[in-house]
């Protein structure tokens, strides 16, 4: 058994109510409390249940790699998306899994495209952004745009930068964990 690979909801669920309880890098909330309230934005955005659990399991790359809350400060980049995908490839087909793929590469269009957007992003989502490559060139922003899901990543993107108050009331993990199991991959 990989310690880095999500084999069931139950493991999920443990990591989260578990780890999820430290601070989301750099940020006022836990990553529990982030990864609730971008689920929550997506479900109020109308989004469908694959990108509600996109939004939810964004980040997870964090805990599987033991991010620290002042890894971004010190400059280190703990490239949470690829890892995230790769520990939750056994549960969940590209519907979820390319959202968050391509979530970091959405804040870096977004900012390439949108100049006020990165004036909009927290102070560790600007330092994380410059520790992911910066905006996006022209060339760049071009191809992103064509890849399958990115318009997705974008929403996943805005669901996330809206994830960060400190007292928002959003559904319990639980409630988003139900919506998770009717996109679980078929057992092989």
């Amino acid at each position: 058994m990989n310690p880095n690979v999500i084999e069931s909801l139950d493991a999920l669920s443990a990591l989260y109510l578990g780890q999820g309880q430290s601070r989301y890098g750099g940020e006022a909330v836990s990553q529990l409390a982030h990864a609730l309230q971008s689920a929550h934005a997506a479900e109020a955005s109308g989004a469908a249940p694959s990108l509600i659990v996109a939004a939810l399991l964004h980040d997870v790359g964090h805990l599987v790699a033991g991010q620290g809350n002042h890894d971004v400060a010190n400059g280190i980049d703990d490239h949470h998306e690829a890892v995230g995908v790769n520990a939750l490839r056994a549960l969940f087909g590209d519907e979820v899994l390319q959202p968050i793929a391509l979530h970091v590469a959405a804040k870096r269009y977004l900012c390439a495209l949108h100049p006020d957007y990165l004036a909009l992003l927290s102070d560790a989502s600007r330092q994380s952004l410059a520790l992911q490559g910066g905006p996006m060139t022209a060339d760049e922003a071009a191809r992103f745009s064509l890849r399958p899901y990115a318009a997705e990543a974008i929403g996943l993107r805005h669901c996330d930068d809206a994830a960060k108050a400190v007292d928002a009331i959003t559904p319990p993990f639980e409630h988003y964990l139900a919506m998770a199991a009717t996109l679980l991959k078929p057992a092989q």
